[in-house]
This record gives structure tokens, C-alpha cells and sequence, in this order.
């Protein structure tokens, strides 16, 4: 019986974030940047900014695309926060420029072919899907038993893109219809990535934000593995949709996101297509969660 326990797991963070580390797939795009880009916004002193800033306020309207956010800035990915002793970088002021975030980085696998939802299952996964993943022979489950999914889904710019994910094979085809609904749904993502080699330690951007599901890793807190660790989890959108325990937020940038009644694009809600998709497979969510919230988390056993 594979041993689990009920504290939960985290970001993939993708690294999936709460999860545990930034979302971002290893292999994943990112946009350009310059060394000598300006990372000063994100690392202003001071505590985690818990409660609705004056920023945090506004309406729940789709503001212009003119707006900061619609466009990467020149600095995201760049490792500049330190982990403390926590294990955890210290929470931090959301940057203005991430505050409404809608923009898609670049797909990180060949489009898949036609105008609407497309997937492809393929058990058990090929070695360059496992070669970039965090899977190894000490894993709680066997690479036979994964399923490489890869499917379309609908990004910030209203275009059709396609990624990638590692599940278990006897989810495959649940996690699939669960993608198709949030298609036709019109339900917008960053990036769909697999989720690369599990680094704790070592810095983090805090900035991360994708969409994925196997990660060879514990919880976050903790030293059990995540339901991720046995691909029976998704993260979604884990910036719009953080992580929050006992003074934690997972990304450590994604503060703003914590004000759940501004409703911005990418954000899960109660009575979303994200919920109700999961839903009707049979999946909980951690936004639902009483001693911790987590709320870009889905898995098939509520952990």
C-alpha cells in the first residue's frame, strides 16, 4: 500500500510552487532577459504581504490589455530570492508588473495537428519525456505506470497551444477529459509543462507559474511524498492560484493572488470549470482545505 499522509502536498512548481518550487518545467522556455535586468520590485524588504494591498483592490472587470501583465517582464525566472531556514524563500510583495497576469510563454512540444482539442496518450512514457521529468528508479511509482499526455489547451493571448504532462496511466484518460472542458470552457493557462528535477534548497524565482501534475517530491513541509510523487495530482495555474500555510505562499511572489474576490483571469473559483471539471471526476480541491489552502491543487484521494 503505497504510505501517504493527509498534510498536503504542495506546489509542482511547478518547479510547481506550492507544491514546492517554481512551475516551470525543466526544458521550459522563458523569454529573454538581460543580467543587468532590474529585479528590485520583487525584492523590497519587508514581510509577506498577506492582506489586499491598494493594488489588490480593484474591480473584478478585465482590465485593458494595455495593462502591466499582458507581456513577461524582462526579469521573470531570474533565481533572486534566498531560502531561509523554513526551506522557503520569505514571502514577498507581488511585483506590479504580476499583479494582473495574462500572459503565455512559448509551448515547450510540437503543436498538436487540427483547430480544436486535441491529446495523445502514450504508455508507458518515451525516455526524452522521462529525461526531462523529476522521475528516478527510487520514485514511489514505476515509469511503466505513467501515461505522456500530450493535449491543447487555450492561453492568455485567446490562442490554442499544446503542452505536456506525466500522470498516472489509470488517470490518463480522466485528466484528459478534464482538459477538454477547460478548453471549450475557454479556461486560460501560462504553460503545460512535465515538471523538471526536484531542487530543494537551492534559490527560487518565486515566480513561477504553469500547469502540471508528476513530480518526484514530498510534500511541502513535510518528508512523505506528494500525491504528485505517484501522478494522481494536477496544479493549476500555480501563480493566479498560491499556496498558503502558516505564513507560507508558494510562489513566494504570488502574495496578491491571495485576495481571491478580485477575480483575475487564470484564477480558480468555487463555481469555476476548474472545480467542476475535476469535479466530475471524482477529484478534490485544495481550495477547500480548513487548516491550509491550496489552491491551484487537484488530486484523486483529497491529499
Amino acid at each position: 500500500m503505497r504510505g501517504r499522509t493527509a498534510f498536503a502536498s504542495a506546489l509542482l512548481v511547478l518547479p510547481i510552487a506550492a507544491c514546492a518550487s517554481p512551475p516551470v518545467g525543466e526544458g521550459a522556455q522563458q523569454p529573454s532577459r538581460s543580467p543587468s535586468s532590474p529585479t528590485t520590485t520583487a525584492t523590497t524588504e519587508g514581510g509577506a504581504n498577506l492582506e489586499p494591498t491598494e493594488d489588490s483592490k480593484g474591480s473584478t472587470a478585465e482590465k485593458p490589455d494595455t495593462e502591466p501583465g499582458t507581456v513577461p517582464p524582462p526579469w521573470l525566472g531570474t533565481p533572486f530570492l534566498q531560502v531561509t531556514k523554513t526551506g522557503y524563500a520569505a514571502p514577498r510583495p507581488t511585483p506590479k508588473a504580476l499583479r494582473h497576469r495574462r500572459f503565455t510563454l512559448p509551448d515547450t512540444v510540437a503543436a498538436l495537428p487540427g483547430r480544436g482539442f486535441a491529446a495523445r496518450i502514450v504508455t508507458p512514457p518515451p525516455d526524452r519525456a522521462i529525461g526531462r521529468s523529476s522521475w528516478a528508479p527510487r520514485c514511489p511509482v514505476a515509469r511503466e505506470q505513467l501515461a505522456w499526455l500530450r493535449l491543447t489547451f487555450w492561453g492568455f493571448d485567446d490562442r490554442r497551444h499544446t503542452g505536456e504532462l506525466l500522470v498516472d496511466a489509470t488517470v490518463a484518460d480522466d485528466v484528459v477529459g478534464v482538459f477538454e472542458a477547460l478548453y471549450r470552457a475557454r479556461f486560460p493557462m501560462e504553460q503545460v509543462v512535465v515538471v523538471g528535477p526536484y531542487e530543494p534548497g537551492g534559490p527560487t524565482t518565486g515566480d513561477g507559474n504553469g500547469t502540471g501534475a508528476f513530480v518526484c517530491r514530498p510534500v511541502a513541509g513535510g518528508s512523505s511524498y506528494s500525491e504528485h510523487a505517484y501522478g494522481l495530482a494536477v496544479d493549476v495555474n500555480t501563480f493566479q492560484n498560491p499556496y498558503l500555510r502558516d505564513g507560507v505562499v508558494l510562489p513566494e511572489l504570488a502574495s496578491a493572488y491571495l485576495n481571491r474576490a478580485w477575480t483575475r483571469a487564470g484564477m480558480i473559483t468555487p463555481a469555476g470549470p476548474v472545480v467542476r471539471a475535476f469535479a466530475a471526476i471524482g477529484w478534490d480541491w485544495g481550495g477547500d482545505w480548513r487548516t491550509l489552502k491550496d489552491y491551484q491543487h487537484f488530486s484523486l484521494t483529497g491529499r
